[in-house]
Formats: C-alpha cells, sequence, structure tokens
C-alpha cells in the first residue's frame, strides 16, 4: 500500500482554456482529475482513479502552481474553497474541474501562463495527492490493475508543460513517479503474500485442531 502521507502526482493531457469575462477578467479552466480513465504506469500496471475517490478529499487549502514548482508563488488559491478563493474546485461525476482568476497585470507569472495556455502551448494538468485507499486486482498477473478508492488531501494542482499522462501513460522520463509507482506494486504484491500466508496459517491450524478433536 501507498503510505498515507507520500504525495503522488498524476497528470492529463486534458483541455485547458484561457478566458475572460467581466467576472472573472483574465482565467483559466479545465479538468485537474479525471474519473474512470484507465491509465499505463510505465507499463508496470493499470491505474484507475474510482468514481467517488473524492468524496472525503481535503480540499481546504490547494495552490495553483506551474510545473509542480514549489518555489515559485501560487498564481491562486483555494482555502476552503469559498467564494472569496480565487481558484473554485468543482468536484462532480467525472472528477475534478477548476477555474482559477489570474492576475495577468500585476503578475508576469501569469501573464506568461495565460498566453501560452491560449496559443495552445500548454494544455495539460496535474495535480499533487496522497491516496488515502486502494486496492488491486490481478496481482498474480504480468499486469495487474490499481483502482484508487480515495484521495487522502489534494495540495496543489499544476498547469504542466510536458504532462506526465500523454495518451494516458506515464512516461519514464518521470523517474521519480516511475519509482513510487514501482513501490506501490511491490508494497501490495507483499500485502497479498502474507495475507495468503496468514490464511494458510490458520487453514493449517483449523485442520489440526479438527484431528485433535
Amino acid at each position: 500500500m501507498t503510505k498515507a502521507n507520500d504525495k503522488v502526482s498524476r497528470s492529463y493531457e486534458f483541455e485547458l482554456r484561457a478566458e475572460n469575462d467581466e467576472q472573472h477578467g483574465d482565467y483559466i479552466s479545465g479538468r485537474a482529475i479525471v474519473y474512470d480513465t484507465p491509465t499505463d504506469i510505465g507499463g508496470y500496471f493499470r491505474e484507475i482513479i474510482d468514481r467517488g475517490a473524492l468524496d472525503e478529499t481535503d480540499l481546504t487549502d490547494v495552490r495553483l502552481l506551474i510545473n509542480h514548482n514549489i518555489s515559485m508563488v501560487p498564481l491562486a488559491r483555494s482555502r476552503n474553497n469559498n467564494a472569496n478563493s480565487q481558484m473554485q474546485l468543482s468536484v462532480d461525476d467525472q472528477g475534478m474541474a477548476i477555474r482559477a482568476n489570474l492576475d495577468t497585470e500585476n503578475n508576469d507569472d501569469s501573464r506568461k501562463l495565460y498566453s501560452a495556455i491560449r496559443r495552445g502551448d500548454i494544455s495539460g494538468m496535474s495535480f499533487m495527492f496522497n491516496v488515502k485507499t486502494d486496492k488491486w486486482e490481478d496481482l498474480d498477473t504480468d499486469y495487474p490493475t490499481r483502482h484508487i478508492t480515495g484521495i487522502g488531501k489534494v495540495f496543489e494542482v499544476s498547469a504542466v508543460t510536458f504532462p506526465a499522462y500523454e495518451s494516458t501513460s506515464l512516461q519514464a522520463r518521470d523517474a521519480e513517479a516511475l519509482e513510487s509507482a514501482k513501490a506501490a506494486l511491490e508494497s501490495a504484491k507483499r500485502d497479498e503474500l502474507d495475507a495468503a500466508k496468514q490464511a494458510l496459517l490458520a487453514r493449517i491450524q483449523s485442520l489440526k485442531g479438527g484431528n485433535n478433536a
């Protein structure tokens, strides 16, 4: 199992829009999390974020960054997802969408990002989160499936230059993400093996008890 405090990221090549209206000024919108989309994780396993995985997720403080650059000043922030926040998070039956108002007048990074999205130079989004609950299928095969059934907390969402999931595949260039994925798979296999051993021991003890009766 992935430890609850382990932070991992997942990215999508998804429609990301740069728009303007009288109410919000310059803003971007897109979908950061997508449910029920099988994704190949480096050829090791298939991963799916199940519908409802965000039902109990902590979304109290989420920042908007570029390429997960935590040293930069956030371009927007959602505090308790209230109406006064510059970024709004919307959880629905497809996953989670965002709308972030950008200060393109006073923030050079916001202005560059808005322009890049408008031109189509940036079209991907990524999110940093931790896994609360998951379940595995077909661990005895060469290509099991991991279902993320609960996301504990979303820490930040990023507009990304190179989405890690292009054509729904986690690319090898993201070495840290691949190592985390391999560790999760190995941990799940160990857990299943331990459970099988315990079940076998319990069965043996049961048989011994029956023979002694």
